[in-house]
C-alpha cells in the first residue's frame, strides 16, 4: 500500500492556485479554479486543493484553516525559507533543528492552512 493523495481544503481556490502552483512552485496536473478543484504534482503524492463553500455544515468548514500534517521535503531550508518568505509567503515557525535531526518550517497557505518545509539529516 502507498499514499497517493492528499487533500488541502481551501475558502478560495483561486488563490490557492496562486500560491500552490505560483509560490510553491508545483505543476498543475488537472482540474483548474473553474472546474472545482486542482490537482497538483507534488512528487511521490499528488496533492488535490479544494473549495469549501461560505455556507458548508460547520463539519465541513473545519477542514479549512488548521494543521494538515503535510510536509514538502526540501534540500536547502534556509535558502528555500528566505526565498519564499521574500516571495509573500508566511510563516508561523522559521526552520529550526527537530529533536530526530532534521529542520522543520512551518508556513500558511491563503486559507491559513499550515504546512511544512522539511529537511532531513541526511541532506544536512
Amino acid at each position: 500500500m502507498m499514499l497517493n493523495t492528499a487533500r488541502v481544503f481551501v475558502s478560495d481556490l483561486s488563490g490557492a492556485h496562486g500560491f500552490y502552483a505560483n509560490k510553491l512552485g508545483l505543476a498543475l496536473k488537472f482540474g483548474s479554479p473553474e472546474m472545482g478543484y486542482c490537482v497538483y504534482d507534488a512528487g511521490a503524492c499528488q496533492l488535490v486543493v479544494e473549495p469549501v463553500a461560505a455556507d458548508a455544515p460547520p463539519d465541513d468548514l473545519a477542514l479549512v484553516g488548521r494543521f494538515t500534517g503535510l510536509s514538502f521535503k526540501v534540500s536547502q531550508l534556509a535558502q528555500d525559507f528566505d526565498r519564499l518568505k521574500n516571495g509573500g509567503v508566511v510563516f508561523t515557525s522559521p526552520p529550526k533543528q527537530e529533536a530526530w535531526g532534521g529542520l522543520v518550517a512551518t508556513l500558511l497557505d491563503p486559507a491559513g492552512n499550515e504546512l511544512q518545509l522539511c529537511q532531513y539529516p541526511d541532506a544536512l
